[in-house]
Order: structure tokens, then C-alpha cells, then sequence
């Protein structure tokens, strides 16, 4: 049953970007080009190959593709569902204002009654050859005996002139329709294009330092002031790769804290692929070292080789277990889709037989996690995943299965952190969600 319905969800969602793609052509290709046209056809070009190429970058890693054609589909297919995304919204904008604009054109005069037309053609010498035709296609008639400067004028029926198909066409030949349509469609890819331009430049230049105090009531004096850089959601992969890394070392670094936090989706793919590109992690530096504990897409990745290979890199990977730090107990679980390997999180072993009078910090992928945390009896419980939305309003959606998106909320005794995110999935575009480094500053009430 489970399997009939992800098809049904898979044919459906395949059927909607495929009425998505239509609409498009026609509003910003077929409304706005000459039929048969070099444009039109290339327009046709594109409305089938990109989403095809998006279709390769979703499925190129799940279906054992080489990483080199990962990295060659990736780019230009992940881009084109931000792209995607952005023009649909601008077009569904634009659709009234095309309607309105459209109605507030001269009404295109009514045909002439059947008898005037025969008298009318009765009376007109016969053409000697087909109509010239001008651009879109109009036809025009030269008027009998007219010399070289003689003006042509637009038949009666012909496409874009002042017969039923539509008012008369603008200087140039261009009808007032295609006009409409250009002038549309043309602001749309500006907007889309310069959101997504803009979401992209936010990824590439590399995450920003968000600071958060955090006060807890079982945190000793001698503890006040301990910073946590909280680092989730890089995934790296085919499309951010080492020097991406590189910025997400070198900023942490320069923050100076105590200790440093990689709380799940580091990577997209395997070690074999990836390993190089996570090589900067190993320059890490922090006075009581760097944890890790694993995300949702370590395990559609391989979570055992990247817990091992991380720990070759000088983390310390914290597989439903605890450390008994100076001042306060640091624990982490596994994410939840590791129960479907028989690894899930086990909140008994990493925190069933701890001293509760001890401040306790919990690193755990998913906020959705924050009942367990609760009943454990922890103080502060970090998390990613959400990527904040990543792109608006995304936000809106993440809400719907997520207690907390982004930022510190407080459920009872326990407080919830939940960062955007370092990196981004899929398209490497961020709107309305710009990515972050935290750090967590520990704050006692004894201070």
C-alpha cells in the first residue's frame, strides 16, 4: 500500500510540472515568437530538455551514475527548479495584469456583413499573387495602382489585425498581444532571474556568523560564556564541493569556540566521491575538540563510512552516546532515518543513566526529536535540518512537519535551537533563508 501511494504521489507530481512546463511554453514562448520561427524553436528546445535535465539531477545519485556526470547534470538541472519555481510565481502574478491589459485594448471591430463583403470583392481587381505577409505573419494588401509609396494595409481577418482575431498591430508590425506578452513575460525571467542570481551569490560567498546566547539554569558560573559553533545542513555533493568546505572551516575557525557541533547532512554521496571535497574538516580547530552526529541523507548516503571516515578526519562522531564534559554532559542520537537500518536514535543510551543535576546539551538532526529531549530532561537541544525553508515559502511548508523552523524556542524545561544551515540542497540557491554558522553562547544564572 505504502508503495502504491509513493507512486501515485510520484506520477502526480511528474503530471503537474508537466502542465507547469506547458503553461510556460505557451505564455513565454508560443505568446511571444513567430511560428516556426528560430526562437520558437529553440524556446520548444529548452521547455523539454530542462526539465529533463532536473529529472537526471535528482535521480543521477540514486541511480549509481559516475560522479562526473552527477556534477555535469547537477548544475543545470538543480538550477532550473529554483528558476522554475520563481518564474511560475511571477507568471501567476503576471496573469491578471495580462488579462487586464488585454481588456483594456481597443475592441477588435466586428466582420462585415456577407452581402458588403461581395460587393466589396466584386468590385477589387484581381490579385495578381499571394498577399505579401509581414511580421507575425500578417498579411497585408496593396491597394490597386499604388506605386512604390503606396501604404499597405492590413486585411480584414488576417492574425493580430483589426478583424475578430485580435486589435490592430503596433509600430512595426508587431501586434499589440505579442506585446503584451513580451513585455510580461520579459519582466518574469527578470524577476525570477535575479531572485535566483541573488539566492545563489548568498550560497556560493559562503555562510554568515549568527550568534545566540543561551541561558541555563543547571549551567555552573564556571561555564558562563562557553561558546558551541553549531554547524548543519552542508551537504556536500555534486554541485558545493571542497571549496565550500574550505569557507565553512575558515569561518568557524575565526569564531574561536570552545567547541564545534556538525549536527547532520553533511554530505550527498559517498566517501569514494566525496572525501577529498570534506578534507578541509580535518583543519577544524576547538579547545574541547568537534562532534558529529549523523543527518537524514548520511544515511541515503552510507552513514557507517562517513562516521568512520570522519573520525579519521579528528571528529568525533556521537552515535547515541554521551561525554561527561568539565561543566555540562554532551550527548547525541542518531537521526531517525537510520530505524529504518535499525540504528534510529536511542535516547535511554545517551541519556537514561546521566546525573540530571548536570546541564546536559543534545545533538539531534531533526527538531521533530524535541519530545524525547524533554523527557530526558535536557537543557538545550541543537538541530538543523529545516534549512530554514531554503526557498520562500518554503518556510511555510517546513512549518508543517517541524516544531521549531529556525531559531531558539523553549518546549517546558528544555530550550530548541534549530540552525538554517550552512549549505543547501538541491539547487544551490537560499531566499528568505540565508545560511548561517551559530554560535551558541552558553550563559549560567549563577553568572
Amino acid at each position: 500500500m505504502t508503495v502504491f501511494v509513493a507512486i501515485v504521489a510520484v506520477v502526480a507530481v511528474l503530471a503537474l510540472l508537466a502542465l507547469v512546463h506547458r503553461w510556460l511554453w505557451v505564455r513565454l514562448v508560443r505568446d511571444t515568437t513567430r511560428a516556426g520561427g528560430p526562437v520558437r524553436r529553440a524556446g520548444t528546445v529548452l521547455a523539454f530538455a530542462l526539465p529533463l535535465l532536473a529529472l537526471a539531477a535528482l535521480t543521477a545519485g540514486r541511480a549509481g551514475a559516475p560522479f562526473w556526470l552527477q556534477q555535469l547534470v547537477s548544475w543545470p538541472g538543480y538550477m532550473w527548479l529554483a528558476v522554475l519555481l520563481y518564474l511560475t510565481l511571477a507568471m501567476v502574478v503576471a496573469e491578471p495584469v495580462r488579462r487586464l491589459w488585454l481588456r483594456r485594448l481597443p475592441a477588435p471591430r466586428a466582420p462585415r456583413e456577407p452581402e458588403e463583403l461581395e460587393e466589396l470583392e466584386a468590385a477589387a481587381p484581381a490579385a495578381p499573387g499571394p498577399a505579401p505577409q509581414g511580421p507575425d505573419g500578417l498579411e497585408f494588401a496593396v491597394p490597386a495602382g499604388g506605386g512604390a509609396g503606396a501604404e499597405p494595409r492590413l486585411r480584414e481577418g488576417a492574425g493580430g489585425g483589426a478583424g475578430p482575431q485580435g486589435p490592430a498591430p503596433q509600430d512595426g508590425g508587431v501586434s499589440r498581444r505579442v506585446f503584451v506578452a513580451r513585455t510580461l513575460g520579459g519582466a518574469a525571467v527578470a524577476a525570477a532571474g535575479l531572485t535566483v542570481g541573488t539566492g545563489t551569490y548568498g550560497v556560493l560567498r559562503g555562510p554568515r556568523v549568527k550568534r545566540v546566547q543561551v541561558p541555563l539554569a543547571r549551567l555552573p558560573r564556571a561555564a558562563h560564556g562557553f561558546r558551541i559553533a553549531v554547524v548543519s545542513d552542508v551537504h556536500l555533493g555534486p554541485v558545493l564541493g571542497r571549496a565550500h568546505t574550505r569557507r565553512i572551516v575558515d569561518t568557524v575557525n575565526r569564531t574561536q569556540p570552545d567547541l564545534i557541533a556538525i549536527v547532520g547532512d553533511l554530505v550527498d554521496g559517498d566517501v569514494h566521491d566525496l572525501g577529498p571535497a570534506a578534507e578541509p574538516l580535518r583543519e577544524l580547530r576547538a579547545r574541547l575538540g568537534s562532534y558529529f552526529v549523523t543527518g537524514n541523507h548520511e544515511y541515503f548516503s552510507g552513514a557507517q563510512q562517513w562516521v568512520d571516515h570522519v573520525r579519521e578526519l579528528g571528529l568525533t562522531p556521537l552515535e547515541n552516546a554521551r561525554r561527561e564534559l568539565p561543566h555540562f554532559d554532551l550527548a547525541g542520537v542518531n537521526d531517525i532515518q537510520g530505524e529504518s537500518e535499525g540504528h534510529g536514535p536511542d535516547f535511554q543510551a545517551a541519556l537514561g543513566d546521566r546525573d540530571r543535576s548536570r546541564a546536559s546539551v543534545l545533538l539531534a538532526h531533526q527538531p521533530i526529536v524535541i519530545d524525547d529531549a524533554v523527557r530526558h530532561g535536557v537543557d538545550l537541544q541543537l538541530s538543523g535540518h529545516t534549512h530554514g525553508g531554503q526557498l520562500w515559502p518554503g518556510k511555510y511548508l517546513a512549518e508543517l512537519a517541524n516544531p521549531t523552523v529556525a531559531g531558539l524556542e523553549r518546549y517546558g524545561d528544555t530550550q530548541l535551537y534549530v540552525s538554517r544551515g550552512a549549505g543547501a540542497w538541491g539547487p544551490p540557491v537560499r531566499v528568505g533563508a540565508p545560511s548561517d554558522i551559530t554560535v551558541v553562547e552558553l550563559a549560567s544564572y549563577q553568572a
